[in-house]
């Protein structure tokens, strides 16, 4: 069975009051609210249960056009060491050789280089750099809302996932199981809630 194959035990997203969509039209050049955005990971431990993480620190910017999707951009800088599974031995584990490198390749970054919008869903196609290896990935992405704010913000929201193989990127440490499998999988999951502020044009 594979990782994520198991059925979700978590709440749906209709459990949640029902977000907004105040905004007609949500084209312009956005910045991420860190506060307000996670930028997490999942991976499976000893193949019997799931370890959750996320990073703390980064900045990331995106241009909209619902006219012209194509012309949508997105750019994401994470620190590296900002990674917190909650762990702190884990986590120096992860800024170490064996995962991150974190001296040698502080910062993992996405360069958007192609955007497609079928009227429901955002899918993100980009250059993901981890520990100096770059490849392409697709994300989708699901609007989950817009509004004007208390503070007199535009602000819209994203959710999005993809399962990657961190292998591919150099992650490859490893250790077989006396029954079999291994102690980390190799398939990653990237998890992506994300709030972001209009840019208010000077």
């Amino acid at each position: 069975m594979g990782i994520f194959s198991k059925k979700d035990t978590a709440p749906a997203a209709t459990d949640f009051d029902t977000p907004t969509a105040a905004i007609e039209d949500i084209s312009g050049d956005y910045t991420l609210d860190v506060a307000h955005t996670r930028l997490g990971f999942s991976a499976r431990h000893a193949m019997v249960t799931t370890v959750r993480g996320s990073f703390k620190e980064f900045e990331g910017t995106a241009t909209i056009d619902t006219a012209e999707p194509g012309k949508s951009k997105v750019s994401l800088t994470i620190k590296a060491d900002s990674v917190d599974t909650g762990n702190a031995d884990r986590d120096a584990h992860l800024l170490s050789g064996d995962f991150f490198e974190n001296e040698a390749h502080p910062n993992i970054t996405f360069e958007s280089t192609e955007v497609e919008f079928d009227g429901e869903t955002w899918n993100i196609t980009g250059d993901l750099t981890i520990k100096g290896t770059t490849k392409s990935v697709t994300v989708p992405f699901e609007q989950t809302g817009s509004a004007k704010d208390p503070f007199g913000n535009t602000r819209v929201g994203f959710e999005g996932a993809v399962a990657i193989n961190r292998t591919d990127w150099g992650l490859s440490f490893n250790a077989a199981l006396e029954t079999g499998g291994v102690l980390v999988s190799e398939k990653i999951k990237l998890e992506f809630d994300i709030s972001a502020i209009k840019t208010v044009e000077a």
